[in-house]
């Protein structure tokens, strides 16, 4: 779980809150990045609902993620997410740029913001800015980690099982 102080927890409120309210136009933006930036191509092949409820979900829950969910469960969902784009032929690419596509979002909105009334505050906004990266890089390093393990699993399928059964063995036949 990723620790913050009581003292900032009125600014991270904020912040969150901000968050949860403008999700739908953060995530409708980053939808349409997702489907014309040549370097996430294959995102143009999913749906774009499908897109839009996963980006929609980082990022109403991202303050949650932050401040009450544990490693383990970030592990999860990225590990889950990786699985699916891996089956669905995204290379690991396109969906690390795409992890970079929604950070790079939610960093410029709330610089745009620019809540920080204070010195302390912007230093509680930079500490936040600093977790927001932190998620996204334990994201990327569960989805690469799962495509590692998908293409290991693909190249070296596991062995056969061994029949029961009796082979018996084979006569040969000399003819005359």
């Amino acid at each position: 779980m990723i620790p913050v102080s009581h003292e900032g927890t009125s600014f991270s409120s904020r912040l969150i809150k901000l968050l949860e309210n403008h999700a739908e136009e953060l995530t409708r933006a980053v939808v349409v990045k997702l489907q014309s930036n040549p370097r996430t191509s294959s995102y143009r092949r999913l749906s774009f609902d499908e897109l839009y409820s996963h980006v929609y979900e980082v990022y109403h829950d991202l303050g949650r993620w932050l401040l009450e969910k544990t490693d383990l469960a970030v592990q999860a969902r990225y590990t889950d997410l990786g699985k699916r784009r891996f089956a669905e032929g995204v290379h690991l690419s396109e969906i690390l740029w795409a992890l970079v596509l929604t950070k790079n979002q939610l960093r410029q909105y709330l610089a745009a913001w620019a809540l920080a009334d204070s010195a302390v505050e912007l230093y509680r906004q930079q500490e936040f800015d600093r977790l927001i990266a932190q998620f996204f890089d334990q994201a990327g390093y569960h989805v690469a980690k799962t495509y590692e393990i998908q293409r290991t699993d693909e190249t070296h399928p596991a062995e056969p099982t061994i029949s029961r059964r009796r082979i018996l063995p084979l006569r040969v036949v000399r003819r005359k």
